[in-house]
């Protein structure tokens, strides 16, 4: 079964499967492809993360695509640009793209077919052409003046004749098919399919790829903060990079192991909310109504102000952050109302500063930039002196004019006959993130803007350390073996409706498609992690669905709704696998019209 964000990378993964292909023959063919018909989502330039495990060996690993900042990106740099956020587009805002190398380690070490045969359909989609879909066509849209005014290369690729496409054109990227067949042909005489990667390993980190890269970001160009500016990643940055793997961050929930990336990623914030609520009883973790709904973005509250205050690439108190102690004492503060409060935990000889927590942001020149701020309180139940109504969110990536993007990303999982199983959540490098190098026909990523220039965060911008990733792919156990794999694109938001996910499915009784299917909501109570990197204050985002009474009741508990339509939030997939019958299972998001779940 195979299940992604995109119909034909689902197509592309299943019919690898029918060839004879393993599951992850299967996604990296279909992530190749994702890149291609979702470049708004995801690129060559971005990174990845994935929690998979093998036939042979159940233990959830995870597959660490995320690339960490260049040499040159110190807080110092952009503070002497006059910058005081990492702008949200532009190759300042670039990390090491990961999600090649990444994929090209996975296929190497438990794919079985040939590079070639693997890339085969991403070449022949970016050459001859796919039916761009509706998304595209917006966000090439939104920023088409950007293109035209200040990123030519970018005119030239996503602006065929001058203007943005129409859903159904016939969208072409030779450049990129030009560069996977160079990838392919790097290869050439070798003498194992091994060696064969790993040399195309090797062209993409240390041949024309880095060399290319390094030339194009020395010209200063437009960023999201409305100035131009040089990137600082160079050939050095790509070459001491190569993606690796790790084990996997665990908590138990009501019988099942859940399995995520290490918290210099978003995932374990999903284990404390689990850890959180698990105790409960079951009427309190039903989403579907104004008491449950409220229990469950009260505990997705402490637990995303514990990754702002905690999460970062260096050493993350998760043992205590995740034990029976500390997460006793922190569900105490689920009161009967709202908090509009960021409220992190203490541990005891951690200490790190708080990043900024801003309702609003302004990049203009002068003191008092990025004012007004909003101090931190204690008092659960103390109402923001200002109302702020939350930005509407609706998961697919909201992109404004200068390229900066809220709420991204693709999903791809894959489950075999033989048990092997992945999911994986490719990012970064979206058309919209920095200018399209000409000679590649694919831009940077804009990853760190999730970090901060302010010294002493758990997240500050540090050369060599990965910034604090959204990506947050989920791997499902029972009894040490895995049921489902499953993730979602959204930002601040993926494992926000992973949750709902599986409290429907574990302890609702949904199958994996009506927990899909049944109606989301989300926080934004907490401060972003992309620029600006604001939060609203007991912020709610709701489907409409959810209904009239639940929506008034949650208002009363103080939430500050806003209604973001009937079928909007959330684009999950899964796939699923019951170790007794070997039968295999999958399911995808109908919003939008564009994911898909295949098998037989």
């Amino acid at each position: 079964m195979a299940a992604a964000t995109h119909w034909i990378a689902t197509a592309t993964a299943q019919s690898v499967l029918e060839r004879g292909g393993n599951a992850f023959d299967a996604a990296v063919a279909g992530a190749f492809v994702l890149h291609v018909v979702e470049p708004h989502l995801n690129g060559p330039g971005g990174d990845l993360t994935a929690v998979f495990a093998t036939a042979s060996d159940p233990t959830p690993v995870v597959l660490v695509g995320q690339g960490p900042a260049p040499a040159g990106a110190t807080p110092e740099h952009y503070r002497a640009e006059g910058l005081d956020l990492v702008p949200g587009s532009g190759a300042l805002a670039a990390t090491v793209p990961g999600a090649v190398d990444a994929w090209l380690l996975l296929l190497r070490d438990h794919g079985t077919w040939e590079l070639a045969d693997v890339l085969a359909p991403a070449i022949g989609y970016a050459r001859d052409g796919h039916p761009v879909a509706a998304g595209v066509v917006r966000t090439i849209t939104a920023v088409q003046d950007l293109f035209r005014d200040h990123w030519p290369t970018s005119a030239t690729q996503w602006l065929p004749g001058g203007t943005a496409p129409v859903p159904g054109d016939l969208l072409r990227n030779e450049t990129l098919a030009a560069v996977l067949d160079r990838l392919v042909d790097a290869g050439d005489g070798s003498d194992s399919r091994t060696a064969r990667i790993d040399a195309a390993r090797s062209e993409w980190a240390e041949g024309f790829v880095a060399e290319a890269i390094d030339r194009f970001v020395r010209e200063p160009h437009r960023h999201a903060s409305g100035t131009d500016h040089a990137g600082v990643i160079r050939t050095s940055d790509l070459a001491a990079f190569r993606a690796s793997y790790e084990p996997a961050a665990t908590a138990e929930f009501r019988g099942c192991t859940i399995a995520k990336t290490g918290p210099w990623g978003q995932g374990p914030a999903l284990l404390q909310t689990l850890r959180l609520l698990e105790p409960l009883d079951d009427a309190l973790l039903d989403p579907s109504t104004s008491v449950g709904a409220h229990t469950v973005v009260e505990a997705q509250k402490l637990a995303l102000a514990d990754r702002e205050a905690f999460y970062g690439d260096g050493d993350v108190p998760l043992d205590v952050l995740l034990s029976d102690a500390y997460t006793d004492e922190r569900r105490a503060l689920i009161r009967e109302r709202a908090s509009a409060e960021l409220r992190p935990g203490a541990v005891a000889g951690v200490e790190h500063a708080l990043p900024p927590v801003r309702t609003s942001y302004s990049s203009g020149d002068g003191a008092g930039l990025g004012e007004p701020t909003v101090q931190v309180a204690r008092d659960a139940d103390r109402a923001p002196a200002t109302p702020v109504v939350p930005v509407e969110d609706r998961g697919e990536p909201f992109v404004t004019p200068d390229g900066g993007t809220r709420g991204d990303t693709c999903h791809i999982d894959v489950v075999d006959r033989w048990g092997n199983i992945v999911s994986a959540t490719p990012s970064g490098g979206w058309l919209q993130s920095s200018p399209t190098i000409p000679e590649l026909g694919f831009c940077l990523g804009t990853r760190l803007q999730m970090t901060w220039l302010e010294p002493g965060t758990a997240s500050t911008l540090r050369p060599g350390e990965r910034p604090r990733t959204t990506l947050t792919p989920t791997l499902v156990l029972r009894d040490g073996v895995p049921v489902a794999a499953l993730g979602s694109p959204g930002g601040d938001q993926q494992d926000q409706w992973q949750l709902l996910f599986l409290l429907r499915w574990i302890v609702g009784g949904y199958t994996p498609q009506q927990a899909i299917d049944a109606p989301a909501l989300h926080t934004t109570s907490f401060p972003g992690s992309f620029w600006p990197r604001t939060w609203e204050p007991a912020g709610l985002v709701v489907e409409d669905r959810l209904g009239d009474d639940v929506i008034a009741e949650l208002e009363a508990r103080g939430h500050v709704v806003t209604r973001a339509g009937d079928w909007s939030l959330g684009r999950l997939t899964c796939v699923t696998r019951d170790p007794a019958t070997g039968v295999l299972g999958a399911a995808a998001n109908p919003r939008g019209s564009q994911g898909y779940a295949a098998g037989r």
